[in-house]
């Protein structure tokens, strides 16, 4: 399929998770444990299995991944990787800064990607080769001089181990850090692509977390890498470093080092 049909594809399955997510949202709707111990609830399980109908309907052949039912086999070399609701939390507290993600990987890298706020009814397209998107029109990261200029935004500390918190506060502490934001999970990546704040940086992320967020933020002008700076693919860590400035990325890179 030409990259044009796949974004229509993706945008039918956005459409799709957004028609099941709407009706729970400030429902008081309660939330189960899964095994990792993060919440999951009705809206996450039912967008994801009407994501799921149109892919096994319309490409039989391409795997599917996704963060509620798992990985089925493809034999196609294309992978739909798919997180209903990316910030369950925000979701359950009634914040509209959660997220649908839908990417597209190719052998492993993607290649498409779809940040879709059903609520706002804002939604980001990244492709391979095209400029990103907001609701339609262009968007473009924003030029950061200096580190020191840099707003950083990361989903929490509670998601650093004691390590791994340590550099994260050495590349605050580089940073204008009395504008460090907190909570946002793949919202913080659409702000990125959009020019409002400049670095994400997050430890501990699966494919499903993090693999349409980088054509969105590469289509805008950014760079994705993990936190030795090199690019993400189906394999990568779950170390995730957004930078809206590829300018900075050495000067994030080294900031982070200070502690080895």
């Amino acid at each position: 399929m030409k990259l044009d049909q796949d974004i229509a594809l993706a945008l039918r399955l956005a459409d799709a998770a957004g028609e099941a997510i709407r009706p729970h949202f400030r429902t008081g709707l309660s939330a189960e444990r899964k095994s990792d111990a993060s919440p999951v609830t009705i809206a996450d399980r039912a967008a994801e299995e009407a994501m799921r109908r149109i892919l096994k309907a319309e490409v039989p052949r391409d795997a599917i991944i996704g963060e509620e039912f798992g990985t089925e086999e493809g034999s196609s070399g294309r992978t739909w990787v798919l997180d209903p609701i990316d910030g369950t939390v925000s979701f359950i507290a009634g914040r509209p800064i959660f997220g649908t993600l839908i990417a597209l990987l190719v052998d492993g890298w993607p290649v498409l990607g779809v940040i879709d706020q059903p609520i706002l009814r804002e939604r980001w397209v990244g492709a391979s080769g095209m400029p990103t998107t907001f609701n339609g029109k262009e968007v473009r990261t924003r030029p950061c001089r200096e580190l020191s200029d840099a707003m950083l935004a990361t989903t929490g500390p509670q998601y650093f181990d004691d390590h791994e918190g340590e550099h994260f506060m050495a590349l605050a502490a580089k940073t204008d850090h009395k504008r460090m934001m907190m909570g946002g999970d793949c919202y913080n990546y659409g702000l990125l692509a959009s020019g409002q704040i400049d670095l994400v940086c997050e430890a501990g992320l699966k494919l499903h977390d993090w693999a349409a967020l980088v054509p969105v933020v590469e289509g805008a002008g950014g760079t994705m890498c993990d936190w030795n700076g090199e690019p993400l693919h189906a394999q990568s860590d779950g170390h995730v470093l957004a930078i809206g400035d590829p300018a900075r990325l050495e000067d994030v890179i080294e900031a982070m080092a200070c502690h080895h």
